[in-house]
């Protein structure tokens, strides 16, 4: 379970750390405990494979839209905007409302985590990314409704004059003044818990990029609320969850705690804990 696509079963019994475990019981232990939480799709894929999917002839056509055109078709009922460009050019102008799956993370999986599965998706997409690929990585995992995208992008988008919203990109310098300084801020870590048990910055609060969709209840949409998870992938998809429940002082720490500890003030070492971290829960800053 790495990143490599492919591999041998030579190499996985040299490499493979479970494969190591020669205790049958240890082996079962290791692979039933402590495990992070199954993304939606899991479930709802198997049933799909169970039954058979859709042939993909059967499937919507994707069709172009001009911007007036895409905004009508975003008010229709049980339809939602998805914008896959890069977390900076979310952070820019794009649609309001809009969730945001930079299509360079892992998009397939966090597309599948937290879009709703039966809602009509139209996309916005940028950087020479096809929208045709979009689609058919959403099929991958079960989302089958890839009914427009936006023809031009945001830069009709803008050309015709229609409303944008924005989402204020931290440098994880600017961070870490925020959190030396005066002011209430609420810094939230969307990380995995094993990844935020390994280092994580003192008075961050960890709530998994996808348990925004029910937790944001937990926060003050009133309070400025950084979020921050390993590069900026993550914690930009939860400024998206956060202003669609009307969040409206939102930023993204760019680089996430990879920058955080790149520029001197976290560990080399994830499992390291520095001393020095910033305070931020109760903090004063200037707004």
């Amino acid at each position: 379970m790495g990143a490599k696509r492919t591999s041998t079963i030579g190499y996985e019994r040299i490499y493979n750390g479970a494969l190591q475990i020669k205790d049958r019981e240890e082996f079962i232990k290791s692979l039933t405990t402590n495990m992070p939480g199954a993304p939606d799709h899991f479930s709802r894929c198997s049933a799909i494979n169970g039954k058979g999917p859709a042939l993909v002839r059967n499937l919507p056509a994707l069709e172009e839209l001009d911007p007036r055109a895409f905004k009508e078709r975003a008010k229709g009922r049980n339809t939602i905007v998805l914008d896959t460009r890069s977390y900076d050019s979310f952070g820019g102008p794009h649609v309001p409302g809009s969730y945001h799956i930079d299509f360079g993370g892992n998009f397939a999986t966090f597309a599948g985590w937290v879009l709703p599965p039966d809602s009509n998706v139209l996309l916005v997409t940028g950087d020479g990314a096809e929208p045709e690929e979009a689609v058919i990585w959403l099929r991958r995992v079960g989302l089958d409704q890839v009914v427009g995208y936006l023809g031009g992008g945001m830069f009709e988008w803008a050309k015709a004059g229609l409303p944008t919203d924005h989402v204020e990109q931290l440098s994880v310098e600017e961070l870490h003044k925020m959190g030396s300084g005066e002011g209430e801020m609420m810094l939230v870590d969307v990380r995995a818990p094993r990844e935020y048990e390994g280092f994580h910055i003192e008075g961050a609060l960890n709530i998994p990029a996808p348990d925004l969709r029910t937790k944001y209840k937990e926060l003050d949409p009133d309070i400025p609320t950084a979020l921050v998870c390993s590069t900026g992938h993550r914690s930009s998809l939860s400024t998206s969850i956060l202003k669609q429940h009307g969040f409206k002082k939102v930023f993204n720490v760019a680089g996430g705690m990879t920058g955080y500890n790149a520029a001197g003030y976290g560990p080399e070492c994830p499992m390291c804990v520095s001393p020095h971290g910033p305070h931020f829960l109760g903090k004063k800053i200037e707004q």
